[in-house]
């Protein structure tokens, strides 16, 4: 008898993580702190053709929160998240000026599985 428990715990177990696949991620509040903008740019828009995206987000946010984010916002299933913090460049003094600073920016690229599409506003 403790063998049947042991078998019906591990189908129980595994239909479990099958309705967790299929339920859908709800987009919160927080959900769209994590995602500050898209980056649009050349090599953004050689990137979508190939199925990727380009973000900057927040500075605390990890590759885990970023997918979420990517799913209950653009109902598209992230393959992959990269993410690359860029330092903010000094530069130079100008003309009776002191010396300035661009901004640290946290950067996510997004692989998105084959056939997923995240449709941009153009103008």
């Amino acid at each position: 008898m403790a063998e049947k428990k042991v078998k019906e715990v591990k189908t129980e177990s595994s239909s479990a993580k099958a309705t967790a696949d299929k339920k859908k991620v709800a987009a919160t509040a927080g959900t769209y702190d994590i995602l500050r903008r898209p980056i649009i740019s050349e090599k953004s828009a050689k990137m979508a053709e190939a199925g990727a995206m380009a973000f900057e987000i927040d500075a605390r946010a990890g590759k885990r929160e970023v997918a979420k984010a990517i799913k209950a916002i653009y109902n598209v299933s992230p393959e992959k998240v990269n993410i690359v913090n860029q330092k903010g460049k000094v530069k130079g003094k100008r003309f009776h000026g002191a010396a300035g600073k661009t901004k640290t920016v946290k950067k996510a690229y997004v692989t998105l599985k084959a056939g997923d599409k995240i449709e941009m506003a153009s103008a």
